[in-house]
């Protein structure tokens, strides 16, 4: 009988010496198997890579990491890094087991936090597997706007914090607005506009409308990298805004706001933008203060 370090030893030689066959049937368009060039990166192949393995896994645990988080970590790195590319196939949970000294139940772990930060898929059946997926720029705001909503639901960003960050950010690319705004996102901005007036909207469709009203306001500065930026603070982050300030704000009184900061958009003025974007933001400080105001005497009694 073969002493199980030998089989292992074997084993480990074998994939050495090729890459993992893809199966009969194939993978979907564009889908490959991870090549055994690439595999060596989860390595646990050779000692020196061993040993640079479990130093990472040291160093992740260190930070409060468990061990299918440091997996998860270590390979989002290499895929944000591009070292491994769109659409490759991930060696199975045996595999990468084997690799990282772990139970098949911690990878399954790792390979579902990589899923939930949409970085790969699975697939069942005999052509499946873990896949890199695509990673644009809508996967990655997708990915802040969670992360700012868990934030805030943890109490981690002040409401005071949110209005000053809308301010700065929608001042600063309020000449690339002004300059580069369609006569579209100004329609779109005063359709916005009516849905505010109209007295049949309910708080929730107002709300709604409260946020794309700014999202199209970010989107007029036309650089996509704004747009992505400034997803955490109106996506995420507005709508707390608008929870906290709901009994207190005038509806009137913050369409007539938008209506001036169209107006002003619309004619390309950009100083005049910054001070109606400046008012607004007082408007809304002052009913933020307000709120926290009722809350605690709420708590207090």
């Amino acid at each position: 009988m073969v002493p199980s370090s030998a089989l292992s030893t074997i084993r480990a030689r074998k994939l050495m010496a090729g890459s993992f066959r893809v199966r009969a049937g194939g993978y979907g368009a564009g889908e490959s198997d991870f090549k055994l060039s690439n595999i060596r990166k989860f390595g646990k192949l050779h000692s020196r890579t061993k040993r640079r393995n479990e130093v990472r896994m040291s160093d992740e645990r260190g930070k409060g990491m468990g061990a299918g988080e440091a997996i998860a970590a270590q390979i989002r790195a290499l895929i944000l890094e591009g070292r491994i590319g769109v659409d490759e196939r991930l060696p199975g949970e045996q595999d990468l087991a084997a690799r990282f000294g772990v139970s098949r139940p911690t990878v399954r772990e790792a390979l579902k936090t990589l899923a939930a930060q949409n970085l790969i898929r699975t697939r069942r059946g005999s052509s499946g597997g873990s896949f890199v997926n695509r990673y644009g720029i809508e996967e990655a705001q997708d990915q802040l706007v969670s992360t700012a909503i868990m934030l805030m639901g943890l109490n981690r960003i002040a409401p005071e914090a949110v209005t000053e960050a809308r301010l700065t950010f929608l001042s600063a690319i309020a000449p690339l607005a002004c300059a580069r705004r369609t006569a579209q996102q100004v329609a779109a901005m005063r359709a916005e506009i009516d849905v505010q007036r109209n007295p049949a909207t309910t708080d929730e469709e107002f709300c709604a409308s409260d946020v794309r009203f700014h999202r199209t306001l970010a989107n007029a500065a036309g650089n996509p990298l704004i747009a992505f930026q400034m997803a955490a603070v109106i996506e995420a982050m507005q709508p707390l805004l608008n929870m906290l300030t709901w009994r207190g704000r005038d509806r009137a009184e913050i369409a007539a706001r938008h209506a001036r900061i169209v107006s002003t958009l619309e004619r390309r003025d950009a100083t005049a933008l910054i001070n109606e974007l400046a008012q607004l933001s007082d408007y809304t400080g002052r009913l933020v203060a307000e709120a926290q105001a009722i809350a605690g005497r709420s708590r207090v009694s």
